[in-house]
């Protein structure tokens, strides 16, 4: 099997965390976004979505989906789980991970896409049509971008990790989610949030981080 990866992207680096904490060892095909390779016919034949990351399988199968890949790993190596081990734990850290997609990384997305000129008119999906910036939208991705960081920090002061005492894929997609917000020049959710801040250095601590 093959992992399509980019260097900066970040749904890509929430795959390649949850395989250093898994300590599996994929194939991979680095595929430059800047250069727009994505957007080239060798690599839309991969994936029509022209998005990462993609495993492919041995058969042929591509999974074009962070999470998609992340739940395969997980069927075939269940040690350490990190969608939990229990019904109360996976039903906990899904509810997260769609808290924390829906309400934060959107929010990333919607503020990024609709402020950033190379994004003018672009499709979210290689199959969609060009979709344009509407300029309401950045100032809703920043609102959404601080409430669900004011919720995250009052969550956070009573526990150590997202979905419970234990380090989970719901860490990892908040961790990954607040990175990308900062680096796309969204307001920093450490400041000013106590027990956001003592979560994201623990997280940032972990040799995986740096996957």
């Amino acid at each position: 099997m093959k992992l399509y990866d980019a260097a900066w992207a970040p749904s890509p680096r929430r795959v390649r965390i949850f395989l250093a904490e898994k300590g599996i060892a994929v194939e991979r095909v680095t595929v430059d976004l800047r250069t727009g390779e994505h957007l080239r016919p060798d690599f839309v034949r991969t994936n029509p979505q022209r998005q990462l990351p993609v495993l492919v399988l041995d058969d042929g199968t591509a999974i074009d989906d962070s999470m998609g890949i992340c739940r395969y790993f997980e069927a075939l190596h269940p040690d350490p789980p990190l969608f939990g081990a229990t019904p109360k734990e996976i039903g906990l850290i899904e509810a997260w991970l769609r808290r924390i997609e829906h309400d934060w990384f959107q929010a990333v997305a919607l503020n990024f896409r609709n402020r950033v000129p190379a994004f003018a008119d672009r499709a979210v999906s290689g199959e969609w049509p060009p979709i344009p910036q509407i300029p309401a939208l950045v100032e809703r991705g920043l609102c959404m971008w601080n409430a669900f960081a004011d919720v995250l920090d009052r969550h956070l002061a009573g526990q150590s990790h997202v979905a419970g005492e234990a380090f989970s894929m719901a860490d990892i997609a908040a961790f990954v989610a607040a990175d990308f917000g900062i680096a796309t020049r969204l307001p920093d959710p450490r400041d000013g949030r106590e027990a956001l801040a003592r979560w994201h250095a623990a997280i940032a601590a972990r040799p995986s981080a740096s996957a």
